[in-house]
């Protein structure tokens, strides 16, 4: 039976004006709001529902303060409060331009007077809308040729961030994040007054300033670090980009929080997951107008993990914590629930999504910087080895350099010897076991496992392979082995068979001097060299262990170094060889300038 005392006061007034050829229905349609975006906004819209067969057709009504909409020749009534109930299920909120976290926050709210739908597409992830957008996008004064998936991607966060303020940019390690955020940064380009922050692991600032340098040579650069860093903020605005890591944040937050920031970008946002942390509280005070975490893991532990990183990208978006916690405890149909909601703000592609687009392999260096402790030790050693061998000083010296730059805590018993492969550790000094480039390795890592990934790390120093597994000790259950000089011929087709057919992520650490013609390991896709080697054949012999016939999917190669060591010259040198084609040329024939240069390039202290 109709409810006629529902009926809108003004569905008389439409019965006295009835338009040619519509005709009046009485039987009054559920009413919902129905979120939709009109020329680049979201908007709440008044809407009537009808399921005709199964069917459900929504029907818009002429404007929120109409409680009628058209349908076919029908004009069907919604009840006559219906646009008052849409005003107060609003709030302050501007219905003809929601923000991302007002939608939501309308999605997730639970009413028995009007129901809240989302339309079509409006909820996609970015990983799908990404793919919908142009493989070329032309940006002035970026020296880089995109892949078409880097070029999707830049494109969908420009978009996304000027409507939401903030996403997560989550691609799986290999696929170029920094790259993308630099291409974004030249789309508008940041000015001083308003310069764009990027906070980082200390280990990154060096390949971010190279990066930078590389990419768009056109915006300044400011490493706000060390004993120099800016002590007011003016002195923060005189560059367009910032570079700072997590603890300086954190412990110069009363000068960064000083003034607004264009962007706020944080590279292995992991570090700001933990709520309760120093870092996530300070760096959620910094005033900004765009948020970018990037991770390649953005939930590890707990859904707790994905709140915070959304709260950072943008406030409020899933309300509180305690609200949070009680909506969506860590089970899966809540993370599935979960994921409805933050998807459209997160791109997240694997290499598989886009391997179309990828060479066969990826080769990414790494430059990395020593820490203040790392470089005195390393000028001690150096200092302290001339000394003692005056005649083979430079050889001696430059392989106690290697040591130092693989880890500190590694020792010859007589380093005269050419060789240092079984270079043993001592634990005996200050230095502790995280360095800046084994912290990089366990972030890569890291990833790398909580995507099923199988990796090979490559080090010239066998124990290399003991310290990495001692500080990957609180990941979860993974294969790991080891080949070197001291493993058995015929042991070592048995251990990679294992490797290949372990069902999960694994990793297998080889000394490259061991790992030579004869080894097929195409079941990794990740290589990691964590020592550099003065040979470029013996580098390129075993990273064809894995990149070579039978492998199917994309292969990324790491080289890790430290900038302004030994390992420079060596990277350097490797370089320069392998353009001359002379791949053969072993250590001992070095030339006197490149030994020359290994023994005085000289790391500064930060």
């Amino acid at each position: 039976m109709t409810d006629f005392a529902a009926l809108p006061a003004e569905f008389e007034e439409l019965r006295a004006h009835l338009p040619e050829g519509f005709s009046l229905s009485e039987r009054v349609v559920d009413p919902v709001i129905l979120l939709d975006r009109q020329g680049g906004q979201l908007s709440a819209r008044l809407s009537g529902r009808r399921v005709v067969r199964g069917t459900e057709i929504i029907m818009p009504a002429p404007s929120n303060g109409h409680a009628w909409v058209v349908d076919g020749n029908l004009i069907r009534p919604l009840p006559a409060d219906i646009p008052a109930v849409l005003k107060a299920t609003i709030g302050a909120a501007d219905a003809a331009d929601l923000s991302y976290a007002d939608a939501l926050a309308l999605i997730r709210r639970k009413s028995d007077e009007i129901e809240v739908q989302a339309a079509e597409g409006i909820l996609h992830s970015g990983k799908i809308v990404a793919e919908t957008l142009s493989p070329s996008v032309e940006i002035a004064g970026l020296n880089a040729d995109l892949f078409p998936y880097q070029a999707r991607g830049v494109q969908w966060m420009w978009e996304t961030v000027n409507r939401t303020g903030g996403l997560i940019l989550a691609d799986e390690m290999g696929l170029g994040k920094t790259l993308q955020i630099i291409a974004l940064l030249m789309r508008s380009p940041p000015t001083p007054d308003a310069p764009a922050l990027i906070i980082c692991p200390t280990s990154l600032i060096a390949n971010w300033v190279r990066e930078i340098a590389r990419f768009a040579p056109s915006l300044s650069v400011l490493a706000h670090r060390g004993t120099n860093r800016a002590g007011i903020y003016r002195d923060l605005q005189k560059t367009s980009v910032v570079i700072t890591t997590y603890d300086t944040m954190v412990n110069d937050i009363a000068v960064i929080s000083s003034f607004e920031w264009s962007w706020v970008i944080c590279d292995e946002a992991q570090a700001i997951k933990n709520p309760e942390s120093n870092r996530r509280k300070a760096i959620v005070s910094i005033p900004r107008r765009r948020s970018i975490p990037m991770t390649g893991t953005p939930v590890e532990n707990t859904l707790l993990d994905l709140w915070s990183l959304t709260d950072f990208a943008i406030p409020g978006m899933l309300g509180d914590r305690a609200e949070f916690e009680l909506e969506f405890p860590d089970t899966v149909e809540a993370g599935q629930a979960l994921g409805r909601l933050t998807d459209p703000i997160i791109l997240r592609r694997r290499v598989a999504d886009v391997a179309g687009d990828l060479p066969e392999r990826l080769d990414i260096d790494l430059g990395l910087e020593l820490d203040d402790r790392l470089v005195d030790h390393y000028n001690a050693v150096r200092t302290a080895t001339m000394e003692k061998y005056p005649v083979a000083g430079a050889l001696v010296a430059t392989l106690q350099l290697q040591l130092v730059c693989a880890h500190p805590w590694l020792r010859q018993d007589d380093p005269s010897d050419a060789d240092a492969e079984n270079a043993r550790i001592e634990r005996g000094n200050a230095l502790p076991l995280m360095t800046p480039k084994m912290e990089r390795t366990v972030e890569l890592l890291r990833e790398a496992f909580a995507n099923g990934r199988k990796v090979i790390v490559f080090a010239l120093f066998n124990r290399i392979g003991d310290l990495v597994r001692e500080a990957c000790r609180g990941f979860p259950a993974t294969f790991w082995d080891a080949i070197n000089g001291s493993t058995p011929q015929e042991e070592r087709q048995s251990i990679i068979d294992a490797f290949g057919t372990h069902d999960g992520p694994a990793c297998l650490i080889l000394n490259p001097k061991a790992a030579g013609a004869g080894l097929n390991i195409t079941a990794a896709t990740v290589v990691i060299h964590y020592t550099p080697v003065w040979n470029p054949a013996l580098e390129a012999q075993a990273s064809a262990r894995a990149h070579r016939r039978g492998q199917t999917e994309p292969v990324t190669v790491y080289r890790l170094f430290y900038k302004d060591t030994v390992e420079e010259v060596m990277i350097d040198r490797a370089g320069w060889k392998s353009e001359l084609a002379n791949e053969t040329v072993p250590v001992s024939s070095r030339d006197a300038d490149d030994l020359k240069r290994a023994l005085e390039i000289t790391p500064g202290r930060t």
